[in-house]
Order: C-alpha cells, then structure tokens, then sequence
C-alpha cells in the first residue's frame, strides 16, 4: 500500500452539497485533514468512481467500476490506480437489500471473503417505510470478525459518515475499506 493515507483507523467522509453533476465526496483522517478527494461521473449507465489524494484530482488512487449498467444487484470492481491490481469487488444484495442493506466482499479473485450489513431490521423498516430521519449504520465483517463500522451522522443537508476500522490486524486491506465507505455513501445514500 504504497499512500499513507490508507493508514488511519477512522475517517470522516463528507458529501458535498449543492453538486449538480455528479457527485463529490471528501475524505477526512483523524486530524480532520483532507485525506481523499471522491468524484463520481454524472449521467454514465455504468458507475464509475475514482478517489484522488486532493480536490486537484493530480493523483488518482482508486478506481470503483460496476461490472454492468444499472444493475440492482451490481458488482463494483475496485482497483489501484498506480498499479491497476484489482483489490477486491463489492457487490449489493439488489432484492434482499430492499428491506435492509446488505453487500458482499470479495477478494482479488472473485472468492466472497465477508459482508456488510445494515443496523437491525426494525431500523431499516422504519427508515425506508415511515421516516427517513433516522442514521443508517453497517457493520463489515470478514469471516467472524468485525473489519468496520460506517455510522451517519444526523444531518438533514449535509451527509456526514464515520468510517471506524476496528480490524486491527489488517485482515481487510483498508483500500477495499475506503472503497466501500464510498459506495455506501454513493449508493444507498442516494436511494433514501
């Protein structure tokens, strides 16, 4: 992992308002610092997302690809921007996740490896048929052990998201971590 920037054990990922194409996110570390910088392409059948280390977008370091064009169930390949090494690919439960959010995790070869999942199912019903004011959370997990925990924070115009790595011993690597923080906030941010 050749940026630093994939070090930190928890970031702050902030949508940013009033974008009319596409989409931007930034990335905060611990410091409260600009960590990444997330742009999103307007108007594309197949998603496609790339991180970069500034607003200056001088040094991509991720790039997010749907498999296919709007997919309910899509897979989103994720890649080092540097090396072009396929890091892993995340892939949204399209039926189940119309209840409560869930995603697959696989590694470079396609080997599913854990899941994300949303907050409990009472929660998820509430959000998604009565009000909308209530924080999503998700919990990742690679085998029996808990990888991270991506929480919002309340806010009615600004989506603000905490993602905490609690894998202490890198079972995930923290490129796929950051990878699916932003599709969490891309993806399901957009459907509520």
């Amino acid at each position: 992992m050749g940026n630093e920037g994939f070090n930190q054990n928890s970031y702050l990922i902030r949508k940013k308002v009033f974008k009319f194409i596409g989409e931007a996110f930034h990335i905060y570390n611990q410091q409260g610092e600009v960590e990444f910088y997330v742009k999103q392409k307007g108007f594309k059948l197949k998603e496609d997302i790339r991180v970069f280390t500034g607003e200056d977008m001088k040094e991509e370091v991720l790039l997010i690809q749907a498999r296919s064009a709007i997919d309910f169930s899509a897979t989103y390949d994720v890649y080092d921007s540097s090396t072009n090494e396929k890091l892993g690919s995340l892939k949204r439960k399209g039926l189940k996740s119309i209840i409560k959010d869930e995603w697959l995790i696989f590694d470079a070869k396609d080997n599913e490896i854990g899941n994300i999942k949303e907050d409990g199912m009472a929660l998820a019903l509430i959000r998604r048929f009565l009000v909308n004011l209530i924080p999503q959370s998700f919990i990742g997990t690679i085998g029996n052990e808990q990888v991270f925990t991506f929480k919002q924070r309340f806010n009615p115009f600004i989506q603000k998201i905490h993602l905490d790595f609690t894998d202490y011993n890198n079972v995930l690597d923290r490129r796929l971590g950051i990878a699916a923080g932003v599709l969490l906030c891309a993806i399901e941010g957009r459907q509520k």
